[in-house]
């Protein structure tokens, strides 16, 4: 479908973050990256989860547990160092890998036991993968020429090369869809991202680095309370936006995601996504296909997203804000 047909992508933030629901627990992970040697240095990515609940005031809390890391990535999104805390035994193992699609299966079988705990620390790590890829985003942000930079740097073939391989990758890259066009980045990226923190919930949040010069953030929030007899209810929040030298954000992703879930039997009931902030026209589309998670048990929906939005099936951002709902049934259990 032309782009001239369709709507402008979204271009709202729902920031800042609602107040925490009373009687809920929230978990809020980030990945925050740097360039402390420059845009051809290396990468700092600091990882924080933090799992909070709220009593049935709404007010007070406590943490229930939380995780950091810290990992320098190179260019081509090798592992050069990574340390964490607390620290798996087997954290180390990550040094040397690629953190592309393959790292999330190492993931799983080398620390199986974040995963079958919902341990905080593996929803950052998971996330290394997709936020290597567009953090280069946070450098456009600060740079107005990195764009004309970045393609002089490319010989037309390399080009050409870099456009194949994002075909088909997602519903909003499909073949014939305008993402595949050349594009300013003013044209993909002009929306404010807002504030994370709510001036009228300062414990809302886990503490966020602010290291300086340019940055890019990947920010996730999951509330799960019960409702009604045998309910629960889940809003989530995903983000991805970059520091501009005016010290505001600006955002390129965002989703928010509302669920019903059957408490016993953990079935899906009712998924509503909502697009908030995209970078092309096309890309909205992909929420319809969100709907076959329902009637499927969130225990299981990483390996369900897996299976049925697949490629143009589905968004990759919106894929990972659904993956990132397998840590609910942890953040039931503490309810």
């Amino acid at each position: 479908m032309a782009s001239n047909t369709l709507p402008r992508p979204p271009r709202e933030t729902a920031n800042p973050s609602p107040p925490r629901p009373a009687s809920s627990v929230r978990r809020t992970s980030s990945i925050d990256v740097c360039w402390p040697d420059g845009v051809t240095g290396n990468r700092k990515f600091i990882g924080t989860a933090r799992d909070y609940r709220t009593d049935a005031s709404g007010e007070v809390g406590e943490t229930l547990g939380e995780a950091r890391f810290e990992a320098r990535i190179d260019d081509e999104k090798q592992i050069l160092s990574i340390s964490a805390n607390p620290a798996p035994p087997q954290i180390g193992e990550l040094v040397g890998q690629r953190a592309g699609n393959h790292l999330r299966m190492m993931l799983r079988e080398t620390m199986p036991e974040l995963l079958e705990r919902g341990d905080p620390l593996y929803l950052p790590l998971d996330d290394l993968s997709g936020t290597a890829l567009v953090s280069a985003f946070g450098f456009s942000q600060w740079d107005p020429e990195y764009g004309k930079k970045f393609r002089e740097r490319l010989s037309d073939e390399q080009f050409m090369a870099l456009m194949e391989q994002r075909t088909n990758v997602c519903w909003g890259l499909a073949e014939g869809n305008s993402g595949l066009d050349p594009h300013d980045v003013d044209d993909v990226a002009g929306a404010d991202a807002g504030e994370l923190r709510n001036a009228a919930d300062p414990e809302g949040w886990h503490d966020l680095p602010d290291e300086d010069g340019p940055g890019f953030r990947r920010a996730r929030r999951i509330d799960v309370w019960r409702e009604g007899d045998g309910l629960l209810r889940v809003h989530s929040s995903f983000q991805d936006s970059a520091k501009r030298r005016d010290q505001g954000r600006c955002a390129i992703h965002e989703y928010d995601l509302d669920l019903t879930i059957d408490e016993a039997s953990r079935e899906i009931l009712s998924l509503t996504a909502t697009p908030r902030i995209l970078p092309f026209p096309e890309c909205p589309g992909a929420i319809h296909n969100a709907q076959r998670m329902v009637g499927k048990p969130i225990d299981a929906i990483r390996d369900e997203v897996l299976a049925h939005l697949r490629k143009t099936e589905g968004c990759t951002h919106l894929n990972d804000a659904l993956r990132a709902l397998a840590e609910v049934p942890k953040l039931a259990a503490y309810l």
